[in-house]
């Protein structure tokens, strides 16, 4: 128990490595107008959601579930399905990222509330597509497997959430 503990810190860890360094260069490039700001946010969301991060994340995931051979076969399916519907939702949220730095320095108060309805949205759909998801992990391995799954899940999307909000600027 011990070693699973310190090998899953280790794990976050390197996840924290791979996610903070843009947080960590801001504060050692020059100061950039609003709208190169906001371009360079919009371009470091984007990375995220289609790096390498989620060849990481696929290896932490491999590494903290520690899946026996049989639940390997079982998890891996369901689990491409699952990030093709999470890519989805992601589209639509970078999307309204966009919109968002598009119309940062005229926003109206109508647009603030549709983006903020819209976010709102993509969150309750990210939770609904997780409860849908957890249900069918649960059904092909244990439910206790499947909750380890989840939590290491939502672990990392609040991780990239946490980076992805520190970079957009507040409503004006």
């Amino acid at each position: 128990m011990v070693q699973s503990a310190f090998r899953y810190s280790i794990v976050v860890m390197a996840l924290l490595v791979c996610v903070v360094p843009a947080a960590a260069d801001a504060q050692n490039t020059k100061v950039l107008a609003p709208e190169e700001t906001r371009d360079a946010n919009l371009r470091a969301y984007a990375e995220l959601l289609r790096s390498d991060v989620r060849s990481q994340k696929i290896a932490i995931v491999t590494e903290l579930m520690e899946f026996s051979e049989s639940e390997e076969s079982k998890f891996w399916p369901v689990y491409r399905e699952y990030e093709t519907a999470l890519a989805k939702i992601n589209d639509d949220r970078l999307a309204l990222i966009k919109e968002y730095a598009a119309s940062y320095s005229t926003l109206t108060d109508a647009v603030a509330d549709r983006l903020a309805r819209g976010a709102l949205d993509v969150e309750g759909r990210r939770q609904d597509l997780k409860r849908r998801y957890y249900e069918r992990f649960a059904s092909v391995l244990s439910p206790k497997t499947a909750a380890r799954f989840l939590q290491v899940e939502n672990q990392i999307l609040l991780l990239l959430d946490l980076q992805i909000a520190a970079s957009l600027p507040l409503v004006q």
